[in-house]
């Protein structure tokens, strides 16, 4: 019998914590910002709202970890201890933590503490896995840089030690989140836990020319059709599979950040590529039948910061994949396009599956896009058959909604709306209005998204 993995999600304030419970995950993590790397949008800055979360959870049956995985300067080790023995005392079902000084802290002040090992501590082999199960740490929280065969390898060689592994949401351009850049730029450290995200920004890239003293001096913005650049190099397009090196790759190129104009930055290249660029978000759910019997023992999903509704649909997404990977069921190729509907920088499966086959490659992106949507707003009540609706993005009379419940979605195509004194209106212009549709009471709570 397989046995199904726990589905773990993020928990960024106490309503999405709940939304995550209710759509199907069995544990959420959040952290205190002083010693998480989760600084920035964290409702759960306060002791009391951490205590509202740990007993909230446990109140459902559920669990919940508090993430304590920074790298600790000397500063914060004289506070530590102190600042952690309550939340010790909520009873938090484990910490996360990634600094080996902090954990031999909490493992000498509180042997009974469950302690999960942070993906920042960069765990990609057995020997890694079998040292931290010596420390007495019950869980590893493997690198995402690893390919599935890996996990498998380690999972057969590590049957005492639970494992989990990342299957949605944010990439880093670093070692499992280990960066410098936000750091060089704004001076703000990610591995302090108050990341910009500057591998995300707006950048332009230039080509250089170097005048006679060879410094870079006049620059050109390089074309953003890859096609138009080997046309400029008197390279067919068929080329790029023939040669071994880019035709353009040997000429200097710069970046430019948007909010930093004039400040331009050269692009380094060595044998494995530039690391200077944003990456695609995480989307493994595909992989979900294989983690399952490999036997991994969490399936977590990153995004803190995103909406009520991602927490929602990767939940019941997520909860999907397992239930049918543990049921035999085959893969539902249209789980692919509900997660397409979410605020998304492109998908890739990362490092799971080094090698796809092309027609893979169009199986996942046909389904992807058949039933895209978009987030368009939240029922806040009932009244008479009619459900007010705070509106998120533009849908009007015509389209075709997807209500999204716990007790199970339904489609509907839109025949009438109301504004809030009565009058019927034909569009709900966006964010910040709220507007009345005709819905089963049944739907309270639900949240709705526009087919595209």
């Amino acid at each position: 019998m397989l046995q199904a993995p726990e589905l773990l999600l993020p928990a960024g304030s106490l309503a999405k914590m709940h939304a995550a419970f209710d759509f199907g995950a069995d544990a959420v993590y959040a952290g205190q910002p002083r010693y998480s790397l989760r600084v920035r949008n964290n409702d759960f800055s306060t002791l009391q709202t951490l205590q509202e979360g740990i007993d909230g959870a446990h109140a459902r049956g559920k669990q919940f970890f508090v993430a304590s995985n920074i790298f600790a300067h000397n500063a914060k080790l004289k506070t530590y201890l102190r600042d952690m023995a309550p939340v010790i005392a909520m009873k938090p079902d484990a910490l996360i933590m990634a600094d080996p000084g902090l954990i031999m802290m909490v493992r000498d002040q509180w042997p009974d503490m469950p302690v999960h090992l942070s993906v920042q501590a960069n765990a990609v082999n057995w020997a890694d896995v079998k040292f931290w199960h010596r420390m007495g740490l019950t869980r590893v929280i493997l690198s995402r840089e690893l390919s599935l065969d890996e996990i498998e390898e380690i999972r057969q060689r590590c049957p005492e030690m639970e494992l989990e592994v990342f299957v949605h949401g944010a990439l880093c351009i670093a070692y499992s989140g280990r960066c410098l850049l936000s750091g060089y730029f704004n001076h703000r450290d990610p591995n302090q836990g108050t990341c910009t995200n500057s591998c995300r920004w707006d950048y332009k890239v230039k080509q250089a020319a170097e005048d006679a003293s060879g410094d870079l001096g006049a620059m050109q913005t390089i074309p953003l059709r890859f096609e138009q650049a080997l046309e400029q190099a008197n390279q067919p397009w068929s080329s790029l599979h023939q040669q071994p090196r880019h035709p353009l790759a040997d000429q200097p190129y710069l970046i430019e950040e948007t909010g930093r104009p004039g400040q331009l930055m050269p692009i380094l290249e060595d044998e494995h590529g530039t690391y200077i660029m944003n990456s695609k978000d995480l989307r493994a759910v595909e992989h979900i039948e294989r983690l399952v019997k490999i036997g991994v023992t969490s399936l977590k999903v990153e995004g803190r910061t995103k909406s009520l509704y991602y927490a929602a649909r990767t939940a019941q997404v997520y909860r999907q994949a397992i239930d049918d990977a543990v049921a035999g069921r085959p893969f539902d190729i249209g789980l692919l396009g509900q997660l397409q509907g979410l605020a998304n920088r492109g998908y890739t499966d990362g490092f799971y599956q080094r090698h796809h086959t092309q027609a893979h490659q169009n199986y996942m992106r046909g389904a992807s896009e058949a039933e895209r949507s978009q987030y368009v707003g939240d029922v806040l009540g009932m009244r008479d058959g009619w459900a007010r609706v705070e509106v998120k993005n533009r849908f009007a009379v015509g389209d075709r909604i997807e209500v999204i419940h716990p007790g199970g979605n339904r489609d509907l195509t839109l025949t009438r709306m109301r504004a809030d004194d009565g009058s019927d209106i034909a569009v709900a212009p966006g964010s910040g209005h709220f507007v009345h549709i005709e819905l089963d009471p049944a739907l309270d709570g639900a949240l709705l998204a526009r087919y595209l």
